[in-house]
């Protein structure tokens, strides 16, 4: 292959590892792989981290609910917690504040449907891991690959790498 990319997959499959090599055997030496997997928040606050595990011992029930309960729930999260802190993060960069830290705060000028999409992939899926840079450019290097270099901004860690 000439390129590849993997966004927003490979942190929801048990050996990540394994498949981010199974998706590198695929490219051409020099190939690029454009990557997306979840950040562990290393560059967050502790508390921005707490808030996060709470979120996650909410992620676990309602992942392992059926399809029928798991969908309106998640589409309650989004209209009920999603949709206003990004949008009072919003509100707070207009008025000229740093916003970074706010959770959900990259929602903030994203439409109502992108909300309920993520929390549906957020608390769906029953497995969610999470990478650190130095972890995912381990793992890239491990799958032959050269060259990562990641985005400045969000989404954290999206990132390109090249095929040996």
């Amino acid at each position: 292959q000439d390129f590849g990319y993997c966004l927003g997959v490979l942190h929801h499959i048990p050996n990540t590892q394994k498949a981010l090599e199974d998706c590198t055997k695929l490219l051409k030496p020099g190939a690029p792989i454009l990557l997306y997997l979840y950040y562990n928040f290393e560059n967050k606050p502790i508390w921005f981290k707490s808030i996060w595990k709470l979120s996650d011992c909410i992620r676990r029930i309602v992942s392992i609910s059926p399809k029928a309960i798991k969908h309106p729930i998640s589409s309650v999260i989004a209209l009920l917690i999603y949709f206003p802190i990004s949008r009072l993060a919003y509100v707070f960069e207009k008025m000229g504040f740093n916003v970074e830290n706010i959770p959900l705060s990259d929602y903030r000028a994203k439409p109502f449907y992108q909300c309920k999409n993520d929390a549906l992939d957020r608390f769906g899926t029953r497995l969610e891991q999470r990478f650190s840079k130095s972890q995912i450019t381990e793992m890239l290097m491990k799958a032959d690959c050269k060259n990562v270099e990641f985005s400045s901004g969000t989404p954290y860690w999206c990132c390109i790498a090249f095929k040996k």
